[in-house]
């Protein structure tokens, strides 16, 4: 009878402990086990054990329950704060980033940092090695065929520069500095012309592009980078890159990423990656590609949250994003921080779970489609 207990007691430990050592997708394995537990329970010899063990464990479940609310308020349950780097003037180039410059070389980044978190293709053709903790200290770096850095970019305050334009530097500020902002990319015969009344500037200073992103509703303050070596830039041939699976897959995470670095900067819990909505948001993508329109309502009437139901997802809360027309997963990104209403999906509290779906059109030109939601209970 002793070891039959104990056997119990490790039983309900594993049992109340599951939520915290398995994925929802092993459930099933959860449920099984209750239902072997039933039929033990129906044993007589064993029921005045169970009392007492039940008895146990409601109080170790309320204990643990209190305690997850104290360490997760909001539904936080992410990582501790993490330390912000000091900053460093830059040694060579005008900019750095959590004290990388353009032209460094990996194995020193990789000192520094330790290994990305994640790799991802990106219009560039090359890859984004992101590197952060929690999505603190966010970073994305590129980098060539010498192993050296050929991009870089953050929207948090790791910026730092020879002429102490920094993250929350305002825009006249910027522009003191470094004059008119460029109006169109040249690339031998091809002038590419930059959007006009655009929420960025860029600039060609000491061999790069500086793209200096600005918060229009903070006071037009810089609130994120990108640096490409002008090789890098010259490199891509045309506004859109070519269409291809990697690509869709790297702006579908990239746009994950940028994501919950923003929520991190505002305080608020990391979104969960979900499988099920991203197909949710690639099928609007792609038939708002292929139909060429652009609207949260598709051509059927049907909403997002139509479209959610449609595919078995059961929500509390639920929005949607959707961006056209920008190259890379960074600027429609920053596109959706200066719009409202997507900022306002984008720093929600309530939401816990998001997909991305990428589709592209005719001229290989990306169609975004975020899905943000927490489950019913």
């Amino acid at each position: 009878m002793g070891r039959l207990i104990s056997l119990l007691i490790l039983s309900f430990i594993i049992y109340i402990s599951w939520p915290f050592i398995s994925d929802t997708e092993e459930l099933s394995s959860v449920e099984d086990f209750k239902t072997e537990f039933q039929s033990l329970k129906d044993n007589p010899e064993l029921s005045s054990a169970l009392e007492a063990v039940n008895n146990g464990l409601n109080q170790i479940i309320g204990q643990l329950n209190s305690t997850k609310e104290q360490l997760t308020p909001n539904g936080q349950t992410d990582f501790p704060k993490v330390q912000k780097p000091d900053l460093e003037t830059p040694a060579e180039q005008t900019f750095s980033i959590h004290n990388i410059e353009i032209g460094e070389a990996k194995n020193e980044v990789e000192n520094h940092l330790g290994n990305p978190q994640r790799v991802s293709v990106n219009e560039y053709g090359t890859q984004w090695h992101a590197y952060h903790e929690g999505f603190q200290n966010f970073i994305m770096v590129s980098y060539g065929k010498d192993n050296k850095v050929n991009g870089l970019y953050t929207n948090q305050d790791l910026i730092a520069s020879r002429n102490g334009i920094s993250f929350g530097s305002s825009k006249e500020t910027v522009r003191a500095e470094f004059g008119e902002p460029l109006t169109k990319i040249i690339k031998g015969l091809t002038h590419l012309q930059l959007q006009q009344g655009r929420d960025y500037d860029v600039y060609q200073q000491g061999g790069s592009y500086i793209t200096i992103f600005y918060d229009k509703h903070s006071n037009n303050s810089v609130t994120a980078i990108q640096l490409i070596s002008e090789q890098l830039e010259q490199n891509k041939s045309g506004f859109y890159t070519k269409a291809s699976e990697p690509l869709k897959e790297g702006l579908e995470l990239q746009l994950f990423d940028l994501t919950n670095a923003s929520r991190v900067n505002n305080g608020l819990s990391i979104l969960k990656w979900d499988d099920r909505v991203r197909e949710t948001a690639r099928k609007h993508s792609k038939d708002m590609a292929e139909n060429e329109y652009f609207n949260h309502t598709n051509l059927e009437g049907k909403s997002p949250f139509d479209r959610m139901a449609e595919d078995d997802i059961v929500f509390a809360v639920a929005g949607e994003n959707l961006a056209y027309g920008q190259f890379s997963s960074i600027f429609a990104h920053e596109g959706l921080m200066n719009s409202l209403g997507h900022r306002e999906n984008i720093l929600k509290p309530e939401f816990e779970l998001l997909g991305v779906g990428v589709a592209f059109g005719n001229k290989s030109q990306p169609y975004f489609t975020e899905n943000f939601y927490t489950k019913r209970m």
